[in-house]
């Protein structure tokens, strides 16, 4: 419609996109999957060792060192994790591995969003748009395969005269939307260790009213001191990324008055 400067659908484009859409179904499924034994405060900071799996995948992938801070804050967050883990009195092995298991699929896709911006000049709609085109066949597959295709369409039929379901469903698709785009954009224009990074302090809030609205959960005094130490390596990373920042800024100055020179 002209809205967007998004390129049209490229096959080859598509191909080199798959392995992102496979690791973000297959991040969804195994998260999905892992709420089943886990609850949803420890689900989220079983998610926040995310930056760590990152900060690993981008130094082997050739991206260099990073700084000492940004890698101890890194190192204090994922420490935070497993002290909130350790006063979790709800243990479920299966829940785990599979929360885990999703925190190794969620890297590799931001790892590869990343370096699809970087290296491929895709924007971040054009990632979203050809991440939900490759996804169709998958999901279409896996809910006729569970059974869930009848079954959820008779369910949405018997539900389509209730005003509050229908504008309840229209939320969640527009906010599932946003999402999606602005992690993208996110991890294209900043880096993917960031991306997760700005999910840590988001958790935040959502642990907080995981506590306070979901029904079942019960308080510990480590669940609250890791959540605090976890809060603590998400604002030190944002400050050493800002430090690196203003270092940065006076160096690109100087090489342009250099370059006029």
């Amino acid at each position: 419609m002209g809205y967007t400067r998004a390129k049209g659908v490229d096959i080859t484009t598509a191909r080199r996109l798959l392995p992102i859409s496979l690791f973000y179904n297959a991040n969804v499924a195994f998260a999905l999957a892992s709420l089943k034994g886990v609850n949803i405060p420890m689900y989220i900071a079983i998610k926040r060792l995310t930056p760590l799996a990152v900060l690993i995948a981008g130094f082997f992938s050739g991206k260099g060192k990073p700084t000492t801070q940004v890698t101890l804050s890194v190192v204090l967050t994922a420490v935070g994790v497993i002290v909130a883990a350790i006063g979790d009195f709800s243990f479920d092995l299966p829940g785990y591995t599979m929360a885990l298991t999703s925190v190794f699929f969620q890297t590799m896709y931001l790892v590869l969003v990343e370096k699809s911006g970087a290296e491929e000049g895709l924007s971040s709609i054009e990632i979203m748009f050809y991440n939900s085109f490759l996804s169709l066949p998958f999901l279409l597959f896996l809910i006729i395969a569970t059974g869930e295709f009848p079954n959820s369409l008779a369910l949405l039929l018997a539900k389509s005269n209730s005003f509050s379901f229908l504008f309840i469903l229209l939320l969640s698709l527009v906010m599932g939307i946003a999402l999606n785009y602005t992690m993208f954009l996110c991890t294209i224009v900043n880096s993917a260790l960031t991306t997760t990074i700005v999910g840590v302090l988001k958790g935040v809030g959502s642990t907080t009213l995981g506590f306070v609205l979901l029904g079942g959960v019960q308080v510990h005094g480590l669940n609250v001191t890791g959540l605090v130490i976890n809060t603590a390596g998400g604002v030190w990373y944002s400050y050493a990324k800002y430090q690196q920042k203003k270092i940065k800024a006076p160096k690109v100055v100087m090489d342009l008055e250099a370059h006029r020179r």
